[in-house]
């Protein structure tokens, strides 16, 4: 097996003008982020084209989706797109991310973040942080408040882990296979997400559309390792 532990830390791009505070949640991330990445890495390296812990899989009702990731770490861009209202103009932003997942913990660091500066969001299984240039740290108690909050954007970010694997949230309905027997289109509540694959025998997405009827988009893409 390839070491990692000499890679490059994926968080280490944390800006030193950040608060104490959010040196503290640098660190934490930079910690999830190496764990993450070195329970992932033998699989990895023995064939990239496979995603860590989604061998298996599981049998929802008659349908058989891939195991829900345990530890993952992901990268990508992400894209957001916000309706005309009688008070604004329809909005639109990108950022690149790195997310590190560890059970129900995850931290994700996102450049050119949303018009909010360099940010980083944690999620400790019970309460959510932010840490960005312009508004310093926020805290809530899911991901979706605290991004609300401080960019006024919306995305179902607590239903990502299990897209990010290939299969529905549990509050997922109306969920609709491809050919190949893999999630293509799953609802969540007003968010309808849709799901594209690098080729007919991947399992996990490597791209997620979500969109809800008023104008709401969010556009997903991820590599894994």
């Amino acid at each position: 097996m390839t070491t990692l532990l000499s890679n490059k830390p994926l968080f280490s791009s944390l800006k030193p003008s950040f608060s104490k505070a959010s040196s503290k949640k640098a660190s934490l991330s930079l910690m999830l982020a190496a764990s993450a990445f070195i329970i992932t890495g033998c699989q990895t390296t023995q064939h990239m084209g496979t995603t860590p812990n989604a061998t298996s899989g599981v049998v929802t009702g008659s349908t058989q989706y891939p195991e829900l990731l345990q530890s993952f770490n992901i990268r990508g861009k992400i894209g957001i797109t916000t309706p005309k209202t009688q008070n604004s103009e329809a909005q639109t932003g990108s950022a690149f991310y790195v997310w590190a997942q560890e059970q129900e913990r995850f931290a994700i660091d996102l450049t050119g973040a949303l018009g909010i500066g360099h940010t980083v969001i944690e999620y400790d299984g019970r309460s959510a942080t932010l840490v960005s240039d312009r508004t310093g740290e926020i805290k809530a108690a899911s991901p979706e408040e605290l991004l609300l909050q401080a960019t006024g954007w919306q995305a179902p970010i607590s239903q990502l882990r299990h897209w990010i694997s290939g299969r529905p949230a549990p509050s997922d309905t109306n969920s609709q296979l491809d050919a190949q027997g893999r999630l293509q289109t799953s609802q969540n509540g007003d968010w309808v997400a849709s799901f594209s694959y690098n080729n007919a025998s991947t399992r996990t997405p490597n791209k997620i559309s979500v969109t809800r009827a008023d104008g709401h988009k969010v556009i997903m893409t991820i590599s894994h390792g």
